[in-house]
């Protein structure tokens, strides 16, 4: 046949080790994705719950 280069035949569902790599890079470029959405979605994540109640300034209440 001309005009078409010779590709090795290879099992049918059999996956070369370059297709098997380029989907292992993009499965991890996907994981990093999520991290970093997840991440940005809890900024700031050092500053913590104030767990204390606003006072208003004034004289105490009587009793």
């Amino acid at each position: 046949m001309a005009g078409k280069p010779d590709i090795p035949s290879e099992k049918p569902g059999k996956k070369s080790s370059a297709v098997r790599s380029y989907e292992k890079e993009k499965r991890r470029k996907e994981n990093e994705d999520e991290l970093e959405e997840g991440l940005e979605d809890t900024f700031p994540a050092s500053d913590p719950v104030s767990v204390t109640q606003p006072t208003t300034p004034g004289k105490p209440n009587d009793r």
